[in-house]
């Protein structure tokens, strides 16, 4: 199937500085894709190439099979919806939103439906004349959207839309928004930092690092089955230790650790490790389990607890290997106590990657 919105080998630098590098990316007819990634990673510079305010060293992108690498802003009939919002404040709601609308060819009578069935949608109606600073954040943002959605567009650009709300209006708004973007169906490309953000939002995630595109599937996809350790450690919680690969056989194996044998059953082997490499072993806290000193594998020292309700996650210094968190009962042992440290069996949430990964 014919993609609806295509990257095709998307470059862009800044003299000497790589932001953007040789991005391939394949969107659906609505659907919802976050770039995802640390600071610098060129998440917004790739939305300002898709937006048209950046130009690309090489690449193009291509909307419907139709090439818009060389089509200004406006040419484009993408929508974005800013950080900032970049709400006019000498202007009603009504009037923020009608701006989204004039370059369409419509009656004044049409503009004014067409700004009303904006305003419903995102259940603003009635808000109509109601001056912009005097709206919450969240209602900002959701005139900042029907200002978007007024024209029509192909494409709706997000970058990172929630990130000047508070924190408990940030989930809220998170929630109308996905259902918002579902309702329109709408192509959506989203920039955010926030992985719940992205997990939430987003049918599928890119992450990227450097300018270059590590990985892109679904949250259950980048979670389960990273591509490298970069995406392990960034993508949800986890603890890398360094190994060496004494045995294997499919995906069991049996490391070294700080010169004690760790068996590992039905864990993750990214790439063709063999015995006697040195790898990074990452585990999830869920991977792991407490044990008695002298009862496991591994031991180590409790040094931190943090208690998440339900379960708690416990931060174990391992002797001689470095930390690693374990996810258990609240009460299961307390701080400064001598522990065991083992792998579930199955190693579901274990991976194994080159140490250079």
């Amino acid at each position: 199937m014919t993609p609806y919105l295509a990257v095709e080998g998307l470059s862009r630098r800044f003299g000497g500085v790589v932001a953007v590098e040789g991005l391939t990316l394949a969107l659906a007819r609505g659907e919802v894709l976050a770039l995802l990634g640390p600071s610098g990673s060129g998440k917004t510079t790739t939305l300002r190439l898709l937006a048209g305010f950046e130009v690309p060293d090489a690449g193009r992108i291509l909307v419907d099979g139709e090439d818009v690498t060389a089509r200004p802003p406006a040419g484009r009939r993408f929508g974005m919806v800013f950080q900032s919002f970049a709400l006019f404040p000498h202007l009603d709601v009504a009037g923020n939103v009608a701006f989204g609308l004039e370059t369409a060819p419509l009656s004044r009578e049409a503009r004014a439906a067409r700004v009303r069935e904006l305003l419903a949608l995102v259940a603003l109606a009635g808000l109509e004349h109601r001056a912009v600073d005097a709206l919450s954040g969240g209602q900002q943002q959701r005139v900042a959207l029907a200002r978007a959605l007024a024209p029509e567009p192909r494409v709706l650009l997000l970058d990172e839309p929630l990130s000047n709300l508070d924190p408990e209006l940030r989930g809220r708004t998170r929630r109308e928004l996905r259902d918002l973007i579902r309702r329109v169906g709408i192509t959506t490309v989203l920039v955010t930092h926030e992985q719940d953000e992205a997990f939430e939002l987003a049918d599928r995630v890119a992450v990227l690092r450097g300018g270059r595109l590590e990985q892109v599937g679904t949250p259950d996809t980048l979670y389960a089955e990273p591509a490298n350790a970069f995406v392990a450690a960034f993508i949800g919680q986890g603890s890398a230790v360094r190994a060496r690969l004494v045995a294997r056989s499919g995906a069991d194996a049996t490391l070294e650790v700080a010169g004690r044998a760790v068996p590992l059953q039905g864990a993750r082997v990214a790439g063709p490790l063999a015995p006697g490499d040195a790898v990074l072993w990452f585990a999830r806290p869920e991977a792991l389990a407490l044990a008695p000193e002298g009862a496991a594998p591994l031991a180590g020292l409790v040094r931190e607890r943090r208690f998440l309700g339900a379960t708690a996650r416990f931060v174990v210094a391992l002797d001689g290997a470095g930390e690693v968190e374990v996810q258990a009962a609240p009460a299961a042992v307390a701080v400064g106590a001598r522990v065991g440290v083992t792998v579930r069996a199955p190693a579901t949430g274990v991976h194994l990657f080159a140490e250079e990964g």
